[in-house]
């Protein structure tokens, strides 16, 4: 199911929309796969009124964990995890929702994690460190964290270079630079710039 185009605001672009990993469903998958096993190997050395016994507790063993599959599925289905062109965003939930956005300037660092066999498979984690008030977030079983990580980064630097272009004071009249970095210092104080804005439209008047 894709994130709701409806959710974005005025000209915001999804640069990715994607899914968990497949190896979210490792977990309800090898208990029923297990389940089925067991059950075949303990009903085939069991007789009479043994086999009936076992036979109901693997039957119920088996509808929790086919229940369990199917309920992972559905939350698989309506997870989201979104870069557009100006926030990270993770939704999950079919009926009660829960979710989170992130600024793009509000993040400070993204990281990955992959272990040896999550390599292997393509998955991983993202740590993602901002300025807000939750500080770090962790996703997991997230497609080749590697590439995403990239992706969150030159969705930052377009985001910062756009910022730069409409923050940018207009030419200055009569050659006074003074008074453009006198208002870039107040548009940087004020939170308006970031360090970074703030160096780049610096750079630009005194070029």
């Amino acid at each position: 199911m894709p994130f709701p185009k409806k959710n974005l605001n005025a000209n915001e672009t999804i640069a990715l929309d994607m899914h968990p990993h497949w190896w979210y469903f490792a977990e309800p998958a090898f208990t029923l796969l297990a389940a089925i096993i067991l059950g075949i190997l303990v009903l085939g050395g069991t007789n009479g009124d043994t086999e009936k016994v076992f036979g109901t507790g693997m039957l119920v063993v088996l509808v929790v964990a086919a229940i369990w599959l199917v309920i992972r599925y559905l939350k698989w289905l309506t997870t989201n995890f979104v870069i557009t062109s100006n926030r990270l965003i993770f939704r999950q939930g079919l009926i009660a929702k829960s979710g989170i956005e992130i600024p793009l300037e509000r993040v400070n660092n993204v990281n990955f994690h992959q272990g040896v066999f999550e390599r292997m498979l393509g998955a991983g984690d993202l740590l993602i460190e901002s300025g807000g008030e939750d500080g770090q977030q962790r996703f997991t079983d997230i497609r080749h964290p590697a590439q995403v990580q990239n992706l969150i980064h030159a969705q930052m630097e377009g985001h910062f270079q756009r910022r730069a272009s409409f923050a940018a004071p207009p030419p200055p009249a009569g050659g006074d630079v003074t008074q453009q970095l006198e208002r870039l210092e107040g548009m940087l104080q004020r939170g308006t710039l970031t360090q970074a804005e703030f160096d780049m439209q610096k750079a630009k008047l005194l070029g």
